[in-house]
Order: C-alpha cells, then structure tokens, then sequence
C-alpha cells in the first residue's frame, strides 16, 4: 500500500513538472533566458580562469581544481532550483496570498504539492553548464574514471540536490513565522557555492566549519572532487555527501514541520 501511495505521488509531482514545463514554452522569450542563465554560469567560471592565467596557481590550487568544486557545487544547486522551487517561492506565492489554505485541503503530500508548484526551464541551463565544466575540470586534469569515481560524483550530485532543497525547505519553514522570505538565507544558497573559489588550505576557520558541518556544502563539493582526482582525501569522505544531504534534508524538514503547526490561516 505504502510503495503504491508513493508511486502515485511520484506521478502526480511529474505531473505538476510537466504542466510547467509545457507552460513555460509558451512564453517565447525562454530561448532568451535560458542562454542569460547559461552566461552567468559560464562568466562565474571565466573570471577564476583569467584571474589564474594571471597570477599563477596559489600552492597546488589549480583553476582546474578550484572550477571543478565549484561545478560540482553549482550543478547540485541547479538541480535544486529546478526540480523544488517550489519551497523558494513559497514564502510570497503561497503563505502571504492565502494559496497554502488550498493546498492544506487536498488529500495529497504537501511536500509534492509544493515542490512541484513553481518550474523554470531556463533554470535548467545552470545544470547543464556545470556539468559541462566539471567534465572539462577532469579532463584538463586528466583523471581517469572508473565505475568507482562516476559513483562518487554521482552520489555527491544527489546529496547536493538534497542539501540545497533542505535550503529551501527550511527557508520556508522559517517563513511560517515571519511571513515573508529571508533575505540572509541567501547566504546559503547562491553565496554558497561562491565560497568554493577559495581553496580550503585558505578558508577562514568559522566559514569552514559553517559549510562543513551545518549546511555541507563542502562535503558535496570539495570532499568527493577530492576523492576522485586524488587530492589526499579518501573515498569513505567522498562518500559522506549522500548522507550529509539526508540529515540535513530531514532536519529542514522536522523545522518545517514546527512551522507548519503554527500556521495560521489568512481567511477569505
């Protein structure tokens, strides 16, 4: 019963994907933001490669090193972005307009309804462009990937996801009693993977230990990069990224849940 339950919740979030997605083509000027997106993300990976073909390596800090944490960081952002933005907007679309009364009357997760509430396509372009950076980051440092590093990278990506929807769930967790978004969780969202530019070795104490053990943006980053080129890190760490993402994605969701039952209505 359970495994049917949530197979039927599977499709009707595919169902919420899908009808975005197929309105989102229909406003024509998509093509547009989606190559604007992509632009950023390939502008944020130029500025470290000029900035290295001037001053040099910093120790054994490579750009191909310090892109390929960022990649990583990004792309598990991306994915976020795309596939449960529906927690981001939540603060404005949903509590401040009353929507969330509806949502609470239909015989279905709350959590689905949500997360499947609000799609971008050109949200989608972020993946794709730090995809292709880490790629070109292992090929200019000339790893080569067995079934063992593809592993890592992938379960690092899917602890990433996990993390930063945990980011946006516990942003609205937290909208529950401010009844509005939060300008400083952006910290740990979009500055967050910005933090990945600097090399560990170089990392402020405090910044490391916030991103390493409270939202572990580092141990989906640099910890499994850092497996499977061979930095000194083992695999037993690379592999932290996976549950590091759950524990962090059930505790948004254990605030969320504190939040939730102090909602009050808004009223007709």
């Amino acid at each position: 019963m359970e495994v049917i339950k949530l197979y039927d919740e599977i499709k009707l979030y595919l169902k919420y994907i899908r009808m975005n997605f197929v309105s989102g083509l229909q406003y024509k000027g998509w093509p547009i933001m989606v190559l604007q997106t992509l632009l950023v993300v390939v502008t944020d990976a130029v500025t470290p490669v000029l900035t290295f073909s001037r001053f040099g390596n910093i120790g054994l800090w490579s750009v191909e090193r310090i892109l390929l944490i960022y990649a990583m960081a990004v792309t598990s952002f991306g994915l976020a972005e795309s596939f449960c933005r529906g927690f981001d907007s939540f603060p404005w679309r949903m509590i401040r307009t009353g929507d969330f009364d509806r949502i609470l009357l239909r015989p279905r997760s709350v959590y689905i309804q949500i997360a499947g509430s609000f799609f971008h396509i050109h949200r989608l372009s972020r993946v794709a462009g730090g995809l292709a950076v880490i790629v070109w980051s292992l090929w200019k440092q000339r790893v080569s990937l067995d079934a063992a590093d593809i592993t890592v990278i992938i379960l690092a990506l899917i602890g990433g996801f996990l993390t930063y929807s945990g980011v946006f769930i516990l942003t609205s967790g937290l909208a529950f009693f401010t009844i509005k978004g939060l300008d400083w969780i952006y910290i740990f969202t979009n500055a967050s993977y910005q933090v990945t530019r600097c090399p560990v070795e170089y990392m402020p104490k405090a910044l490391y230990k916030v991103f390493t053990f409270f939202m572990p943006m580092l141990l989906i980053s640099y910890y499994p990069a850092s497996a499977v080129c061979g930095w000194g890190e083992s695999y037993w760490k690379g592999l932290l990224a996976l549950p590091a993402g759950i524990a962090f994605l059930l505790f948004s969701a254990f605030v969320w849940q504190i939040g939730a039952r102090h909602y009050k209505s808004t009223g007709s």
